[in-house]
């Protein structure tokens, strides 16, 4: 918690800061960052005017005026994601535009959301890069982010399969496989459920963004591992905001069991938008007893970017075979979900 409110101490003396300017600079767990934030307040080391969080006299004396004489930010060309689309690149981003205008609105059943167009586009590009596209298969477990449709625009994978919950994302994906004349396969799947044994070793990368529960982060990387073939590849995001690191351990431990080494780990790599139609992620902060204005467009919500490699043949686990029971929600972590509510920071 000293960690969290040294940060925003630091962030507000270098200037005042409105709570998605904040948002966007935390790298901690939310629940951590709205706890040290009201204590702040409390302790009258930040005072919020014009909806701006403002450090106070007593605030300052906890802060090394010396440290704000560093200054330091994010590539502006990169954004941090260590690469930049080029060539073909910046015309398949136009045609993934078009194409998923028209996408369906996440359901809030899944706990969906998608990130940002040219954040998909980068991951494809960081694919390419290593070598995980051309002439290789892909399995997408969860394809929110339609990540299947950017793949396909490239022409360079062999063969791509989603695996989804929504069979929505079929309906859209049969279409526009018609419009574009691609081959995109759609299966229907709970993610609960053991990888059909049909697709268990036959793909060369797979790719997810999975639910942040504990048995969510499980099953997604389980599954996806499970169709892998020798020395495949991984790609997977998640967040420090609803995921701690103790998840974050676990996860590694859980790739570690299935002689999986993780290559790259690129913090902020994807942004979310948090509003999608009816489905407000950021209402959360309307709630907290702060003078929120309403988000100005800060796509504060990012997750970092692993990317793992199989170490020969993947060594299976028991649970290949078991059914996984997932929650989508950790009432103890999750802070963003619109049926969830904020008491004490709590």
């Amino acid at each position: 918690m000293e960690r969290v409110k040294q940060e925003i101490l630091r962030e507000v003396a270098a200037s005042p800061k409105n709570l998605w300017s904040l948002l966007d600079r935390c790298n901690f767990p939310l629940r951590d960052f709205i706890a040290a934030l009201r204590e702040l307040e409390e302790n009258s080391l930040i005072i919020m005017k014009d909806g701006l969080f403002h450090i106070t006299e007593k605030g300052k004396e906890l802060v090394n005026p010396r440290s704000l004489n560093f200054e330091v930010s994010i590539c502006s060309s990169c954004l941090g994601k260590r690469i930049l689309p080029k060539a073909l690149f910046p015309e398949i981003l136009d045609k993934f535009r078009r194409i998923v205008k028209d996408r369906p609105f996440p359901k809030l059943d899944f706990f969906q959301g998608y990130m940002v167009e040219q954040d998909v586009i980068a991951r494809v590009a960081l694919m390419h890069y290593y070598g995980d596209l051309d002439g290789k298969s892909i399995l997408i477990i969860g394809d929110d982010d339609l990540l299947s449709i950017a793949l396909a625009l490239t022409e360079l994978p062999s063969r791509i399969v989603v695996l989804d919950v929504d069979r929505r994302l079929g309906d859209l994906l049969n279409s526009v496989n018609r419009d574009h004349n691609f081959s995109i396969e759609f299966i229907e799947y709970n993610v609960a459920e053991p990888m059909p044994a049909d697709l268990r070793g036959k793909f060369d990368v797979f790719s997810s963004e999975p639910l942040e529960t504990t048995s969510g982060l499980k099953a997604f990387i389980i599954r996806g591992v499970s169709g892998l073939r020798e020395n495949g590849v991984g790609y997977f995001g998640l967040t420090r905001y609803e995921a701690s690191l103790k998840k974050w351990l676990a996860i590694q431990r859980l790739l570690v069991n299935m002689s999986c080494v993780i290559t790259d780990l690129i913090n902020g790599f994807s942004s979310y938008p948090m509003k999608y139609g009816d489905v407000d992620y950021d209402a959360f902060a309307y709630k907290l007893g702060f003078e929120v204005d309403k988000n100005p467009g800060i796509n504060w919500y990012k997750s970092a970017l692993f990317r793992f490699e199989v170490l020969g043949k993947v060594k299976p686990l028991k649970s290949f075979d078991r059914r996984i029971r997932v929650k989508s929600i950790d009432p103890e972590e999750d802070l963003t979900h619109p049926t969830l509510r904020i008491v004490d920071g709590k």
